[in-house]
């Protein structure tokens, strides 16, 4: 039986992002189950997820009938199961590493996340972020730059080659782009390594053809904010 993945909306759903991007990068075969996030979220409807077990949240992975939830929880399964183990690096230095900044983007920026939800159907200018917002922009791009600075030679990702810090990290990459941050230098080239993946050209465009307005992931566009629609 194929892998099945269970998703949310490709307009807005950062965390069902992660996995199917990895799994596309990886070339992992599967089958995609689209759920609305609108009718769980502003209908309530409990019972479009209340078979997989994971609190009415997305995504979530069904592999012969396991079911596992959660999008890191998902990456590291995969990764054990399904890539030998390569979803990290092989460096020990580099996987403590990679595992650190992959907890750390699991677990925090709730500021970023707040006051710039993904969104791969509109751009955004001259938004003001929060000081704390700041903070932790300035804590993505730190963590950033220490990857590129050690694993630059081995590839164009965090490590070199692509790994779950990758997929992690990707759904901040897009708010980045889409809401046109002021980013370093090294920053900015990783975000369009991002945005310049097949895969994440493909999620953006399924995305963009998304009619369902999800209320609570759009920002309200007040004094100086700029909108326009993301054209890909």
């Amino acid at each position: 039986m194929a892998l099945q993945l269970i998703i949310g909306n490709k307009k807005y759903s950062s965390w069902s992002l992660r996995a199917w991007v990895f799994m596309q990068q990886n070339q992992i075969e599967f089958d995609e189950v689209h759920i609305s996030l609108k009718a769980v979220i502003e209908q309530q409807d409990k019972t479009l997820l209340r078979e997989y077990l994971s609190d009415d949240k997305v995504p979530v992975l069904v592999d012969n009938g396991n079911k596992i939830w959660d999008s890191l929880a998902i990456l590291e399964y995969l990764s054990e199961n399904y890539l030998n183990n390569s979803g990290y690096p092989a460096n020990k230095e580099a996987k403590a590493l990679a595992r650190s900044i992959s907890c750390e983007m699991h677990s925090s920026f709730m500021a970023i996340r707040s006051e710039i939800p993904m969104n791969c159907a509109k751009k955004f200018n001259k938004i003001v972020l929060s000081a704390q917002a700041q903070v932790e922009l300035a804590r993505v791009q730190q963590l950033w730059q220490l990857c590129r600075d050690k694993y630059s030679q081995d590839g164009p990702w965090l490590f070199g080659a692509y790994s779950i810090a990758d997929a992690m990290f990707a759904p901040i990459a897009l708010r980045f782009y889409g809401y046109n941050i002021s980013l370093s230098t090294n920053s900015e080239n990783y975000v369009n390594q991002v945005i310049n993946q097949p895969c994440i050209e493909k999620w953006i465009k399924q995305g963009q053809l998304e009619q369902e307005i999800i209320q609570e992931d759009e920002i309200d566009v007040v004094g100086n904010i700029k909108v326009e629609i993301w054209k890909s």
